[in-house]
């Protein structure tokens, strides 16, 4: 009889611990259950709300839409944005059921995922923003040059637009915080080397072209015929 005592116990031990975590588990499942719905219902009432606002079009004229397309997504803007607001609110039902069931290494991976994504939605919008008015910019810029009669005036609203895409993209990733410095010392390393390079390039063997350059940029006057 010891025997058998000794045989059941730890498998009526088990069965004891099992009866006490499903209440558990239970009320975890409806966490995550009512989690996912609200998560689905803000997706929807955000990519409603962003079309409403015409947020679609904005992005569409940034030319972020157009980047997702050529990297093989169907989604526009306002659905990554819609999709972020989804797991902000599910990665938080998560870290409430698994914080429940006393897993705790799960919820402190969940809770940096969590920090992340609303540096994720910001800097995603500072992109879009700062892409939009880059091309504001750019095309205010052309067309001041051509009213000015200043040669090349295309060519310049576009080094003034992609100068500023640059600024805005490294705003960006230095809010995400992922490799920020390294990305900024990389940049302005290649800065450096692209301006030395172009002070060679007209210092040594571009003279005549620099100064044709200007000529065209910025005419001389021309001095009064003489009578």
């Amino acid at each position: 009889m010891d025997t058998i005592n000794i045989a059941v116990e730890p498998l009526r031990a088990f069965l004891v611990q099992i009866g006490a975590y499903l209440p558990r588990l239970g009320v975890a499942l409806a966490i995550a259950l009512a989690g996912w719905l609200v998560a689905k219902a803000l997706r929807f009432g955000t990519v409603k709300a962003l079309h409403a606002l015409n947020f679609h079009v904005l992005t569409e004229r940034a030319g972020v839409d157009a980047f997702l397309q050529q990297g093989g997504s169907r989604r526009v803007t306002a659905d990554v944005v819609g999709l972020i607001v989804f797991w902000l609110v599910m990665l938080g039902a998560l870290i409430v059921a698994f914080n429940g069931l006393g897993l705790s290494q799960v919820t402190d991976v969940l809770s940096k995922v969590l920090l992340f994504l609303p540096k994720l939605l910001v800097g995603l919008l500072v992109v879009v923003f700062g892409l939009y008015f880059a091309r504001f910019v750019g095309q205010s810029v052309q067309a001041w040059c051509r009213g000015a009669e200043i040669g090349d005036a295309e060519l310049i609203g576009r080094v003034v637009r992609y100068a500023i895409v640059t600024f805005v993209v490294l705003i960006a990733i230095d809010h995400i915080d992922i490799g920020s410095g390294l990305v900024q010392q990389t940049f302005l390393i290649l800065l450096g080397g692209v301006v030395l390079g172009l002070a060679l390039a007209f210092g040594i063997g571009g003279k005549d072209r620099a100064a044709a350059m200007l000529e065209r940029w910025f005419p001389r006057a021309q001095p009064p015929a003489e009578r």
